[in-house]
Protein backbone atom coordinates (compact mmCIF):
# COMPACT_ATOMS: atom_id res chain seq x y z
CA UNK A 1 0.00 0.00 0.00
CA UNK A 2 1.27 3.77 -0.74
CA UNK A 3 2.55 4.99 2.02
CA UNK A 4 0.19 8.46 2.85
CA UNK A 5 1.24 12.11 2.35
CA UNK A 6 0.32 14.87 5.04
CA UNK A 7 0.98 18.96 3.72
CA UNK A 8 1.73 21.39 5.28
CA UNK A 9 1.89 24.91 4.29
CA UNK A 10 3.88 27.12 6.38
CA UNK A 11 7.42 27.88 7.26
CA UNK A 12 9.66 25.19 7.01
CA UNK A 13 11.05 26.25 10.60
CA UNK A 14 7.92 25.83 12.29
CA UNK A 15 6.70 22.52 10.99
CA UNK A 16 9.89 20.47 10.29
CA UNK A 17 10.45 19.04 14.18
CA UNK A 18 7.31 16.71 13.24
CA UNK A 19 8.73 15.23 10.37
CA UNK A 20 10.82 13.01 11.50
CA UNK A 21 7.73 11.32 13.74
CA UNK A 22 5.82 10.93 10.76
CA UNK A 23 9.03 9.43 8.74
CA UNK A 24 9.04 6.79 11.55
CA UNK A 25 4.80 6.27 11.62
CA UNK A 26 5.27 5.33 7.90
CA UNK A 27 4.27 8.66 6.62
CA UNK A 28 5.50 11.22 3.73
CA UNK A 29 5.91 14.84 4.58
CA UNK A 30 5.36 18.04 2.01
CA UNK A 31 6.12 21.25 2.26
CA UNK A 32 4.87 24.27 0.31
CA UNK A 33 4.37 27.97 1.25
CA UNK A 34 1.85 29.33 -1.31
CA UNK A 35 -1.11 28.86 -2.73
CA UNK A 36 0.04 27.76 -6.36
CA UNK A 37 2.68 25.13 -4.78
CA UNK A 38 -0.03 23.70 -2.58
CA UNK A 39 -2.83 23.02 -4.94
CA UNK A 40 0.34 22.05 -7.50
CA UNK A 41 1.63 19.24 -5.14
CA UNK A 42 -2.23 18.22 -3.97
CA UNK A 43 -2.91 17.56 -7.93
CA UNK A 44 0.21 15.16 -7.96
CA UNK A 45 0.61 13.47 -5.00
CA UNK A 46 -3.04 13.30 -3.60
CA UNK A 47 -2.03 13.98 0.11
CA UNK A 48 -4.54 12.31 2.68
CA UNK A 49 -4.40 15.43 5.29
CA UNK A 50 -3.07 19.15 4.68
CA UNK A 51 -2.29 21.76 7.33
CA UNK A 52 -1.91 24.91 6.85
CA UNK A 53 -1.53 28.29 8.09
CA UNK A 54 -4.31 31.50 8.31
CA UNK A 55 -2.11 33.55 6.45
CA UNK A 56 1.82 33.14 4.78
CA UNK A 57 3.00 35.89 1.71
CA UNK A 58 1.48 34.41 -1.02
CA UNK A 59 -1.32 32.13 0.87
CA UNK A 60 -4.57 33.04 2.17
CA UNK A 61 -6.02 29.98 4.12
CA UNK A 62 -9.96 31.45 3.21
CA UNK A 63 -8.96 31.43 -0.58
CA UNK A 64 -7.95 28.25 -0.03
CA UNK A 65 -10.55 26.49 1.80
CA UNK A 66 -12.99 28.36 -0.82
CA UNK A 67 -11.02 26.08 -3.56
CA UNK A 68 -10.95 23.00 -1.56
CA UNK A 69 -15.24 23.22 -1.30
CA UNK A 70 -15.43 23.77 -4.90
CA UNK A 71 -12.91 20.84 -5.50
CA UNK A 72 -14.61 17.16 -5.57
CA UNK A 73 -11.99 14.77 -3.45
CA UNK A 74 -9.83 17.38 -1.81
CA UNK A 75 -8.18 16.60 1.21
CA UNK A 76 -9.45 17.70 4.64
CA UNK A 77 -7.80 20.90 5.89
CA UNK A 78 -6.65 21.76 9.19
CA UNK A 79 -5.69 25.35 9.79
CA UNK A 80 -3.07 25.82 12.59
CA UNK A 81 -1.79 28.88 14.34
CA UNK A 82 0.32 30.29 16.84
CA UNK A 83 -2.97 32.00 18.58
CA UNK A 84 -6.26 32.09 17.98
CA UNK A 85 -9.64 32.61 19.64
CA UNK A 86 -13.35 30.64 19.25
CA UNK A 87 -14.47 33.29 16.67
CA UNK A 88 -11.31 32.90 14.48
CA UNK A 89 -12.10 28.90 14.89
CA UNK A 90 -15.64 28.86 13.90
CA UNK A 91 -14.86 31.31 10.75
CA UNK A 92 -12.96 28.69 9.43
CA UNK A 93 -14.91 25.42 10.80
CA UNK A 94 -17.90 27.22 8.78
CA UNK A 95 -15.31 27.77 5.48
CA UNK A 96 -15.12 23.99 5.06
CA UNK A 97 -12.05 23.15 7.77
CA UNK A 98 -11.72 20.21 9.20
CA UNK A 99 -10.49 21.70 12.66
CA UNK A 100 -8.99 24.37 13.78
CA UNK A 101 -5.27 23.88 16.44
CA UNK A 102 -3.28 26.38 18.72
CA UNK A 103 0.56 24.86 17.99
CA UNK A 104 2.28 22.60 18.92
CA UNK A 105 1.77 20.41 16.45
CA UNK A 106 2.07 17.10 18.19
CA UNK A 107 2.04 13.52 16.52
CA UNK A 108 -0.93 12.64 18.91
CA UNK A 109 -3.31 15.54 17.95
CA UNK A 110 -2.00 14.63 13.97
CA UNK A 111 -2.88 10.54 14.36
CA UNK A 112 -6.48 11.13 15.66
CA UNK A 113 -7.23 13.35 12.23
CA UNK A 114 -5.39 10.97 10.03
CA UNK A 115 -8.01 9.23 7.60
CA UNK A 116 -8.27 5.57 8.04
CA UNK A 117 -7.24 3.57 5.52
CA UNK A 118 -9.42 2.70 2.62
CA UNK A 119 -10.85 -0.90 3.10
CA UNK A 120 -9.48 -3.34 0.26
CA UNK A 121 -12.62 -6.11 0.57
CA UNK A 122 -15.67 -5.53 1.74
CA UNK A 123 -16.22 -4.89 5.28
CA UNK A 124 -16.91 -7.95 7.58
CA UNK A 125 -20.69 -8.12 8.74
CA UNK A 126 -20.46 -9.01 11.99
CA UNK A 127 -19.14 -6.09 14.62
CA UNK A 128 -16.65 -8.38 16.24
CA UNK A 129 -15.82 -12.41 15.52
CA UNK A 130 -14.96 -14.63 18.08
CA UNK A 131 -11.34 -14.96 16.03
CA UNK A 132 -11.77 -11.09 15.27
CA UNK A 133 -11.30 -8.92 17.64
CA UNK A 134 -11.27 -5.87 15.60
CA UNK A 135 -14.45 -4.60 14.78
CA UNK A 136 -14.93 -3.11 11.29
CA UNK A 137 -17.54 -0.29 11.78
CA UNK A 138 -17.28 1.54 7.97
CA UNK A 139 -19.60 1.44 5.16
CA UNK A 140 -17.14 2.14 2.87
CA UNK A 141 -16.96 5.79 3.93
CA UNK A 142 -14.19 8.70 3.73
CA UNK A 143 -13.24 7.34 6.95
CA UNK A 144 -12.77 3.69 6.02
CA UNK A 145 -13.15 1.11 8.94
CA UNK A 146 -13.71 2.02 12.15
CA UNK A 147 -12.83 -0.26 15.07
CA UNK A 148 -13.61 -1.07 18.78
CA UNK A 149 -11.37 -4.00 20.08
CA UNK A 150 -13.09 -6.54 22.62
CA UNK A 151 -14.51 -10.10 22.89
CA UNK A 152 -15.43 -9.82 25.78
CA UNK A 153 -19.89 -10.47 26.01
CA UNK A 154 -20.40 -7.12 27.88
CA UNK A 155 -19.38 -5.22 25.06
CA UNK A 156 -20.38 -7.92 22.30
CA UNK A 157 -23.65 -7.14 23.61
CA UNK A 158 -23.29 -3.15 23.87
CA UNK A 159 -21.53 -2.98 20.33
CA UNK A 160 -24.49 -5.65 18.75
CA UNK A 161 -27.60 -3.12 19.88
CA UNK A 162 -25.22 0.37 18.35
CA UNK A 163 -24.77 -1.35 15.24
CA UNK A 164 -28.48 -2.17 15.39
CA UNK A 165 -29.78 1.26 16.38
CA UNK A 166 -26.85 2.90 14.17
CA UNK A 167 -28.70 3.70 11.11
CA UNK A 168 -32.15 5.19 12.77
CA UNK A 169 -32.46 9.00 14.05
CA UNK A 170 -33.17 7.90 18.13
CA UNK A 171 -31.19 9.72 20.37
CA UNK A 172 -29.03 7.28 22.25
CA UNK A 173 -27.42 7.89 26.14
CA UNK A 174 -24.44 5.80 26.64
CA UNK A 175 -22.96 5.95 30.05
CA UNK A 176 -20.24 4.30 31.78
CA UNK A 177 -16.98 5.67 33.89
CA UNK A 178 -14.37 7.99 32.77
CA UNK A 179 -11.78 6.36 29.87
CA UNK A 180 -14.22 3.04 29.11
CA UNK A 181 -14.59 4.75 25.65
CA UNK A 182 -18.09 6.70 25.48
CA UNK A 183 -16.91 9.02 22.33
CA UNK A 184 -15.64 5.67 20.84
CA UNK A 185 -19.22 4.55 20.71
CA UNK A 186 -20.61 7.79 19.90
CA UNK A 187 -18.37 7.75 16.76
CA UNK A 188 -19.01 4.12 16.31
CA UNK A 189 -22.81 5.09 15.78
CA UNK A 190 -22.33 7.79 13.34
CA UNK A 191 -19.67 5.87 10.70
CA UNK A 192 -22.33 3.30 10.40
CA UNK A 193 -25.07 5.62 9.59
CA UNK A 194 -26.30 6.94 6.55
CA UNK A 195 -25.15 10.21 7.98
CA UNK A 196 -21.17 9.03 7.97
CA UNK A 197 -20.47 11.79 5.35
CA UNK A 198 -22.20 14.43 7.18
CA UNK A 199 -20.39 16.36 10.20
CA UNK A 200 -19.88 14.82 13.73
CA UNK A 201 -19.88 17.90 16.13
CA UNK A 202 -18.64 16.94 19.76
CA UNK A 203 -19.06 19.61 22.64
CA UNK A 204 -18.03 18.78 26.03
CA UNK A 205 -20.75 20.25 28.28
CA UNK A 206 -18.81 20.41 31.42
CA UNK A 207 -15.62 22.86 30.03
CA UNK A 208 -18.02 25.49 29.33
CA UNK A 209 -20.02 28.06 32.02
CA UNK A 210 -24.02 28.69 31.40
CA UNK A 211 -23.99 31.72 29.15
CA UNK A 212 -20.67 30.16 27.04
CA UNK A 213 -22.18 26.70 26.65
CA UNK A 214 -25.72 28.33 25.03
CA UNK A 215 -23.79 30.33 22.82
CA UNK A 216 -21.32 27.24 21.35
CA UNK A 217 -24.87 25.46 21.33
CA UNK A 218 -27.09 27.79 19.44
CA UNK A 219 -24.95 30.29 18.54
CA UNK A 220 -25.54 33.99 18.72
CA UNK A 221 -26.17 37.57 16.79
CA UNK A 222 -24.46 40.17 16.45
CA UNK A 223 -24.60 42.50 19.91
CA UNK A 224 -26.24 40.07 21.47
CA UNK A 225 -23.65 40.62 24.71
CA UNK A 226 -20.56 42.13 25.52
CA UNK A 227 -17.86 40.51 22.79
CA UNK A 228 -20.85 39.60 20.12
CA UNK A 229 -18.81 41.36 17.28
CA UNK A 230 -20.50 39.31 14.70
CA UNK A 231 -23.09 36.26 14.35
CA UNK A 232 -21.84 33.03 15.07
CA UNK A 233 -23.23 30.09 14.06
CA UNK A 234 -23.24 27.23 17.01
CA UNK A 235 -23.26 23.77 16.98
CA UNK A 236 -26.18 22.57 16.36
CA UNK A 237 -26.05 24.21 13.16
CA UNK A 238 -22.46 23.44 12.29
CA UNK A 239 -24.00 19.63 12.78
CA UNK A 240 -26.98 19.83 10.43
CA UNK A 241 -27.60 16.87 8.37
CA UNK A 242 -25.00 15.03 10.96
CA UNK A 243 -24.55 14.16 14.26
CA UNK A 244 -23.64 16.29 17.34
CA UNK A 245 -22.31 14.47 20.63
CA UNK A 246 -23.42 16.17 23.92
CA UNK A 247 -20.26 15.12 26.02
CA UNK A 248 -21.06 14.96 30.03
CA UNK A 249 -24.53 15.81 29.69
CA UNK A 250 -25.48 15.77 33.49
CA UNK A 251 -23.32 18.82 33.76
CA UNK A 252 -25.73 20.85 31.59
CA UNK A 253 -27.52 23.85 33.79
CA UNK A 254 -31.24 23.18 34.05
CA UNK A 255 -32.16 26.55 32.45
CA UNK A 256 -30.24 25.10 29.17
CA UNK A 257 -31.52 21.60 29.97
CA UNK A 258 -35.26 23.26 28.71
CA UNK A 259 -33.82 24.95 25.59
CA UNK A 260 -31.88 21.87 24.32
CA UNK A 261 -35.49 19.92 25.35
CA UNK A 262 -37.10 21.78 22.79
CA UNK A 263 -34.38 21.54 19.77
CA UNK A 264 -35.28 17.64 20.53
CA UNK A 265 -38.76 17.65 20.37
CA UNK A 266 -39.29 20.57 17.84
CA UNK A 267 -35.91 20.29 15.83
CA UNK A 268 -35.52 23.86 16.15
CA UNK A 269 -33.88 26.50 18.20
CA UNK A 270 -33.40 30.32 18.35
CA UNK A 271 -29.84 32.23 18.78
CA UNK A 272 -28.78 33.83 21.65
CA UNK A 273 -30.45 37.35 20.81
CA UNK A 274 -31.97 36.39 17.46
CA UNK A 275 -35.26 36.24 16.59
CA UNK A 276 -35.99 34.26 13.72
CA UNK A 277 -36.36 30.28 14.37
CA UNK A 278 -33.33 27.99 12.95
CA UNK A 279 -34.50 24.34 11.75
CA UNK A 280 -32.15 21.89 12.08
CA UNK A 281 -31.66 18.22 11.30
CA UNK A 282 -29.12 16.87 13.67
CA UNK A 283 -29.07 13.47 15.87
CA UNK A 284 -28.30 13.73 19.21
CA UNK A 285 -26.11 11.58 21.26
CA UNK A 286 -25.37 12.28 24.89
CA UNK A 287 -22.89 10.83 27.23
CA UNK A 288 -22.72 10.67 31.25
CA UNK A 289 -20.38 9.33 33.76
CA UNK A 290 -23.05 9.70 36.53
CA UNK A 291 -25.91 7.80 37.42
CA UNK A 292 -28.33 9.93 35.59
CA UNK A 293 -30.82 8.62 37.72
CA UNK A 294 -29.77 9.39 40.59
CA UNK A 295 -29.61 13.14 39.45
CA UNK A 296 -32.84 13.35 38.31
CA UNK A 297 -33.70 12.53 41.83
CA UNK A 298 -31.62 15.19 43.21
CA UNK A 299 -33.50 17.53 41.32
CA UNK A 300 -30.29 18.55 39.03
CA UNK A 301 -31.39 17.07 35.28
CA UNK A 302 -35.09 17.63 34.09
CA UNK A 303 -36.81 14.17 34.02
CA UNK A 304 -38.42 14.63 30.85
CA UNK A 305 -35.28 15.49 29.01
CA UNK A 306 -34.06 12.31 30.69
CA UNK A 307 -36.57 10.24 29.09
CA UNK A 308 -35.95 11.91 25.37
CA UNK A 309 -32.08 11.29 25.88
CA UNK A 310 -32.66 7.63 26.73
CA UNK A 311 -34.55 6.39 24.10
CA UNK A 312 -31.66 3.84 23.38
CA UNK A 313 -29.29 3.45 26.71
CA UNK A 314 -25.83 1.89 26.21
CA UNK A 315 -24.66 1.16 29.69
CA UNK A 316 -20.67 0.53 28.27
CA UNK A 317 -18.42 -1.69 31.08
CA UNK A 318 -15.49 -0.83 33.35
CA UNK A 319 -11.98 -2.30 32.05
CA UNK A 320 -11.65 -4.42 35.06
CA UNK A 321 -15.05 -6.13 34.07
CA UNK A 322 -14.04 -7.25 31.22
CA UNK A 323 -11.40 -9.94 31.87
CA UNK A 324 -9.31 -10.82 29.04
CA UNK A 325 -10.12 -7.57 27.10
CA UNK A 326 -7.11 -6.08 29.23
CA UNK A 327 -4.78 -8.32 27.49
CA UNK A 328 -6.21 -7.67 24.38
CA UNK A 329 -6.48 -4.00 24.15
CA UNK A 330 -2.59 -3.95 25.97
CA UNK A 331 -1.05 -6.00 22.39
CA UNK A 332 -3.09 -3.43 20.47
CA UNK A 333 -1.92 -0.12 21.95
CA UNK A 334 1.45 -1.68 22.28
CA UNK A 335 1.62 -2.36 18.51
CA UNK A 336 0.36 1.53 17.83
CA UNK A 337 2.59 3.07 19.96
CA UNK A 338 5.76 0.74 18.48
CA UNK A 339 4.44 1.99 14.99
CA UNK A 340 4.44 5.32 15.70
CA UNK A 341 7.46 5.39 17.15
CA UNK A 342 9.47 3.26 14.62
CA UNK A 343 10.34 0.35 17.37
CA UNK A 344 10.26 -3.44 17.15
CA UNK A 345 7.73 -5.65 18.25
CA UNK A 346 7.77 -5.88 21.71
CA UNK A 347 6.33 -9.11 23.75
CA UNK A 348 4.99 -9.06 27.05
CA UNK A 349 6.71 -10.72 30.12
CA UNK A 350 4.39 -13.28 31.99
CA UNK A 351 4.71 -10.87 35.47
CA UNK A 352 3.82 -8.07 32.84
CA UNK A 353 0.88 -10.08 31.98
CA UNK A 354 -0.73 -10.48 35.61
CA UNK A 355 0.34 -7.15 36.74
CA UNK A 356 -2.39 -6.36 34.00
CA UNK A 357 -4.81 -8.96 34.85
CA UNK A 358 -4.80 -8.33 39.24
CA UNK A 359 -4.69 -4.01 38.35
CA UNK A 360 -8.20 -2.59 38.77
CA UNK A 361 -7.98 0.04 36.23
CA UNK A 362 -9.38 3.12 37.39
CA UNK A 363 -8.72 5.18 34.17
CA UNK A 364 -10.49 2.16 32.32
CA UNK A 365 -9.29 1.90 28.38
CA UNK A 366 -7.82 5.78 28.21
CA UNK A 367 -5.78 4.90 31.73
CA UNK A 368 -4.40 1.23 29.77
CA UNK A 369 -3.91 3.41 26.60
CA UNK A 370 -1.61 5.77 28.52
CA UNK A 371 0.02 3.41 29.95
CA UNK A 372 1.07 0.73 27.24
CA UNK A 373 2.70 4.17 25.43
CA UNK A 374 4.79 4.99 28.76
CA UNK A 375 5.80 0.98 28.59
CA UNK A 376 6.90 1.17 24.91
CA UNK A 377 8.86 4.03 25.65
CA UNK A 378 10.87 2.70 28.54
CA UNK A 379 10.96 -0.64 27.66
CA UNK A 380 13.40 -0.13 24.57
CA UNK A 381 13.88 -3.04 22.54
CA UNK A 382 11.72 -4.73 25.50
CA UNK A 383 10.11 -7.40 26.48
CA UNK A 384 7.58 -5.12 28.76
CA UNK A 385 8.22 -5.70 32.44
CA UNK A 386 5.90 -4.73 35.50
CA UNK A 387 8.87 -1.91 36.17
CA UNK A 388 7.90 -0.52 32.92
CA UNK A 389 4.20 0.70 33.79
CA UNK A 390 5.28 2.65 36.67
CA UNK A 391 7.60 5.16 38.47
CA UNK A 392 9.29 7.36 41.27
CA UNK A 393 11.25 5.44 43.26
CA UNK A 394 8.69 3.71 45.56
CA UNK A 395 7.72 1.94 42.78
CA UNK A 396 11.04 0.07 42.26
CA UNK A 397 11.40 -3.26 44.15
CA UNK A 398 14.29 -5.20 44.88
CA UNK A 399 13.21 -7.81 42.54
CA UNK A 400 13.29 -4.83 39.73
CA UNK A 401 16.47 -4.01 40.43
CA UNK A 402 18.19 -7.48 40.25
CA UNK A 403 15.94 -8.16 37.10
CA UNK A 404 17.97 -4.84 36.05
CA UNK A 405 21.21 -6.29 36.23
CA UNK A 406 20.52 -9.30 35.22
CA UNK A 407 19.47 -7.84 31.69
CA UNK A 408 22.58 -5.55 31.98
CA UNK A 409 25.27 -8.87 32.41
CA UNK A 410 23.40 -10.48 29.88
CA UNK A 411 23.89 -7.53 27.19
CA UNK A 412 27.55 -7.09 28.41
CA UNK A 413 28.16 -10.94 28.08
CA UNK A 414 26.71 -11.67 24.84
CA UNK A 415 28.56 -7.87 23.01
CA UNK A 416 29.76 -4.61 23.45
CA UNK A 417 26.94 -1.82 23.07
CA UNK A 418 27.05 -0.59 18.71
CA UNK A 419 24.00 2.16 18.79
CA UNK A 420 23.09 4.45 21.79
CA UNK A 421 19.66 2.35 22.50
CA UNK A 422 22.12 -0.75 22.96
CA UNK A 423 24.01 1.41 25.12
CA UNK A 424 21.19 2.58 27.50
CA UNK A 425 21.04 -0.99 29.07
CA UNK A 426 23.90 -0.69 30.34
CA UNK A 427 23.91 2.23 31.84
CA UNK A 428 23.61 3.65 35.25
CA UNK A 429 20.10 4.30 36.37
CA UNK A 430 20.78 8.07 36.69
CA UNK A 431 21.63 8.08 33.17
CA UNK A 432 19.29 6.01 31.63
CA UNK A 433 17.17 8.32 33.58
CA UNK A 434 18.76 11.43 31.43
CA UNK A 435 18.62 9.31 28.65
CA UNK A 436 14.75 8.40 28.85
CA UNK A 437 13.78 11.94 29.80
CA UNK A 438 15.23 13.36 26.55
CA UNK A 439 13.84 11.06 24.69
CA UNK A 440 10.52 11.56 25.92
CA UNK A 441 10.92 14.87 25.04
CA UNK A 442 11.89 14.24 21.67
CA UNK A 443 9.24 12.53 21.17
CA UNK A 444 6.65 14.67 22.33
CA UNK A 445 8.62 17.81 20.50
CA UNK A 446 9.30 19.62 23.15
CA UNK A 447 5.71 19.55 25.04
CA UNK A 448 6.92 18.91 28.96
CA UNK A 449 3.74 18.44 30.16
CA UNK A 450 2.96 15.47 27.30
CA UNK A 451 6.67 14.20 28.37
CA UNK A 452 6.12 14.48 32.16
CA UNK A 453 2.62 12.24 31.54
CA UNK A 454 4.60 9.62 29.27
CA UNK A 455 7.06 9.30 31.83
CA UNK A 456 4.52 9.04 35.12
CA UNK A 457 6.18 12.46 36.90
CA UNK A 458 4.96 15.73 37.44
CA UNK A 459 6.00 18.31 35.21
CA UNK A 460 7.70 20.75 38.13
CA UNK A 461 9.97 17.18 38.83
CA UNK A 462 10.17 17.18 35.15
CA UNK A 463 11.72 20.67 35.27
CA UNK A 464 14.00 19.99 38.01
CA UNK A 465 15.41 17.13 36.11
CA UNK A 466 16.11 19.44 33.23
CA UNK A 467 17.72 22.30 35.60
CA UNK A 468 19.95 19.69 36.66
CA UNK A 469 20.98 18.79 33.29
CA UNK A 470 21.47 22.95 31.99
CA UNK A 471 24.23 22.96 35.20
CA UNK A 472 26.10 19.99 34.37
CA UNK A 473 26.47 22.20 30.54
CA UNK A 474 23.25 20.17 28.30
CA UNK A 475 21.94 22.53 25.66
CA UNK A 476 18.51 22.27 26.14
Amino acid sequence: MTAKTVLFIAEPQSVTAIFPTLQKAGLQAGLADNLNGALGFIKKSRPCLVFCRPRLQGFDAKAFLAKAAETPGFPPVVVFSTSGNAEQATEFLELGARDYWIEPLAWEKIQLVLPADEPESEPDPEPVSPKAPSAPTGNGSPQGKFQIIGRHTAVLRVLALAKQVAGSKATVLISGESGTGKEMFARYLHHNSDRTDKPFVAINCAALPEHLLESELFGHEKGAFTGAIQRKLGKFELADGGTILLDEITEMDLGLQAKLLRVLQESEFDRVGGVDTVKVDVRVLATTNRRIEDTVKDGKFRQDLYYRLNVIPLALPALCDRGDDVLLLAEYFTNKFTAAYGLGRLAFTDEAKKWLMDYDWPGNVRELQNLMERAVLLAGQGPIRPRHFLMGDEQWTPDDLSSIDADQQAVSETAPPSTPDEAMSVMPLHEMEKRLILKSLEETTGNRTRAAELLGISVRTLRNKLNEYKKQGLDL
